[in-house]
């Protein structure tokens, strides 16, 4: 009789423990897919997620881009090599940030290249365009669309926001300045402002580079990355306005490092499920047994506001999130 209930004991254990293996393989999502990627800009188009990020390498080795799609928020099919130098002609190395937008059922991905350090050299933000968002992406231009130091704002770190009204601003900028221009419709140069600019300055106390906006009832959310990219101190702060043009004066910070889970928490993007008031920001960040600054994955949490609107600090987790398919 002993022996029987040891072995249904045993037999007991067993199936626990493979439970409990599956449950933690289910449970730990982060970072969502494998490899070194940096700087994702997450989207939806057509009840799919997709997220385009930086291949996080040394900048000789940036030459391409891939992207990722999932239909639940935790499985993801990688789409190698949407956009490299080959297609952009001008691009040498450091393809940096995409950011992807879709007009006229053409999708149009913004990108920074060479990471060039004064109005002498060659590269800046360039366009690729489109049929299908996993590409193959084609230079559109021929030319970057930004190519200069504008306000002092190194042209790379290229956010694509089209306001309530349909018009479509680029802002963008490292050096711990953040510019903001209206785009023409064909997305081909900028319409200037009324008095006559084309690069109007927005920059927060404390930017330095990566910017994102997004609109939550009727107000407009600037984030933006803090300190340095390569250390654990790097970090995510915003702040809110009643125009894309600001002013905005800085809240606070939302995203950052955890000593028990990762450093180098930073440069992001948001989603909101489109079937739900549900908001997810995606990010990079840099394992505790990592020091190399290109040692960076993606990430997503879950983002929250309080009853005043205010973003709630994010707490970064291996878990992750839950799969969401949208209805």
């Amino acid at each position: 009789m002993n022996r029987v209930l040891f072995l249904l004991f045993i037999i007991s254990f067993s199936k626990t423990s493979a439970q409990n293996a599956v449950s933690d393989k289910i449970k730990n999502n982060n970072p969502i897919f494998k490899g070194w990627y940096a700087d994702p800009e997450g989207i939806i188009f057509d009840k799919t997620y997709w997220i385009y990020p930086t291949f996080s390498a040394p900048y000789e080795k940036q030459v391409f881009l891939d992207a990722f799609s999932s239909t639940d928020l935790t499985n993801w099919t990688k789409h190698a090599k949407i956009l490299d130098t080959t297609a952009v002609k001008w691009a040498k190395k450091a393809m940096w940030a995409p950011s992807i937008i879709k007009n006229k059922n053409k999708y149009f991905l913004f990108f920074g290249a060479n990471d060039i350090q004064s109005d002498t050299e060659s590269g800046g933000i360039g366009v690729a365009v489109a049929s299908k968002p996993e590409g193959p992406y084609k230079d559109y231009l021929g030319k970057p669309l930004v190519d200069k130091f504008y306000n002092g704002a190194q042209p790379i770190d290229q956010f694509v926001f089209r306001d309530k009204d349909g018009q479509h601003y680029l802002i963008y900028g490292g050096w711990k300045h953040c510019n903001i221009a209206k785009l023409k419709p064909d997305f081909t140069g900028f319409i200037p402002f009324k008095d006559k600019t084309v690069f109007k300055e927005i920059t927060p106390e404390n930017y330095v580079e990566g910017p994102f906006m997004f609109i939550r009832n009727n107000k407009y959310y600037f984030m933006w990355s803090e300190g340095g990219w390569g250390g654990p101190n790097y970090c995510v702060a915003y702040a809110i306005a009643d125009s894309p043009m600001g002013p905005f004066k800085r809240i606070g910070k939302v995203l950052q490092q955890d000593p028990k889970i990762a450093t180098g928490a930073g440069h992001h993007s948001v989603m909101k499920a489109p079937d739900s008031n549900q908001y997810y920001i995606v990010y990079h960040r840099r394992p505790l047994t990592e020091t190399h600054a290109n040692s960076r994955e993606t990430c997503i949490e879950e983002m929250f506001f309080d009853e005043q609107g205010f973003i709630k600090p994010i707490t970064i987790t291996n878990e992750g999130v839950k799969a969401h398919i949208i209805k």
